[in-house]
């Protein structure tokens, strides 16, 4: 006891200074910390105190008991999320139509991006950039509503077909064709958005390396090979890491406004599936939650999968 008090005098002492440390800089940088203030309560309350409710998907849940009230079901839930078909069909889909995003979507914004960096004339690289970027900020309720009217019966799809002598087809009601819709119109909407950052990345470069790659006799695409995807890859790395740790979620927004019975083998994911089975088929809080934090472990072990496959494999940094 006497050799170990000495330590534990220490030790108190050493977390006193360091407390008194990290008061001193809160004060000191108190403007910054004002300023960050409301996002940190922002994820306070939407994101880290409703977790409690996570132990939903372990118990049987009583409205007159409460959550934590309520009696535990032995995994009852987790037994009937992955005995039913509908999960298992939310399940596949979900991963197909990630993968597809990513093997589709992701490339085509460092591939716009590179473009629009060949564009000498900055007054019509920025007219690009707006055209591009645009179609962000509509929103899927009134982009479902567009694509809907191009598509159904008489659109002008249909129309089109129609006037070279071919039979009109129901795009919205046939599943591959309506995968096809959900990767075009997500490309349209997000791709200028998404190469804004890859944008920022090149305009990082100093012009000296493209005129001194120039003067050695370097292509374009030599010099783009050569000094703006080294630059870009970093970030195409990060970027793709985010991708992957987000792979389960399918695109809510999109699918539900644009989506219908006649494609739910196809189109339907987890979000979707778990909004219909906790609004509409009445299976209760316990099963939705379930479903939700099967997704959510699945996102996370992805995450982490991706970022160790990057830095070992890829030799990048990472997050």
């Amino acid at each position: 006891m006497e050799t170990n008090t000495p330590l534990r005098l220490r030790s108190s002492i050493s977390i006193r200074r360091t407390e008194n440390r990290l008061w001193k800089e809160i004060v000191n940088h108190k403007y910054l910390y004002i300023l960050i203030a409301p996002v940190i309560i922002y994820y306070l309350v939407f994101s880290y105190f409703p977790m409690y409710g996570i132990v939903l998907a372990f118990k049987e849940f009583d409205y007159s008991k409460g959550i934590l009230g309520s009696p535990w079901n032995h995994f009852q839930n987790f037994s009937e999320v992955f005995g039913n078909p509908d999960f298992r069909v939310a399940f596949r889909n979900t991963i197909l139509i990630s993968l597809g995003r990513l093997i589709i979507e992701f490339p085509v914004p460092i591939l716009l991006a590179l473009l629009l960096n060949e564009i000498s004339k900055n007054r019509i690289t920025r007219v690009f950039q707006t055209i591009f970027t645009f179609p962000h900020f509509i929103s899927w309720v009134v982009l479902s509503g567009i694509i809907v009217g191009i598509f159904n019966d008489q659109g002008l799809y249909n129309q089109i077909l129609t006037v070279f002598g071919f039979e009109k087809t129901s795009v919205l009601t046939d599943g591959p064709g309506f995968t096809v819709v959900l990767f075009l119109s997500n490309i349209w909407k997000e791709a200028g958005w998404s190469c804004i950052l890859y944008l920022a990345a090149i305009a990082g470069i100093n012009p000296e390396l493209y005129e001194a790659a120039e003067v050695d006799g370097a292509s374009r695409f030599q010099q783009m090979k050569a000094i703006t995807w080294p630059v870009l890859k970093s970030t195409a790395a990060v970027l793709l890491i985010l991708a992957v740790g987000n792979i389960m979620n399918g695109g809510f927004d999109q699918i539900f406004n644009i989506y219908n019975p006649a494609v739910y083998e196809y189109a339907d994911i987890m979000d979707t599936y778990v909004y219909r089975s906790a609004f509409t088929d009445a299976t209760g809080f316990g099963f939705s939650t379930t479903v939700g934090l099967l997704k959510s472990v699945v996102n996370f072990a992805l995450l982490f999968g991706a970022n160790y496959l990057v830095k070992t494999v890829g030799k990048e940094e990472g997050l």
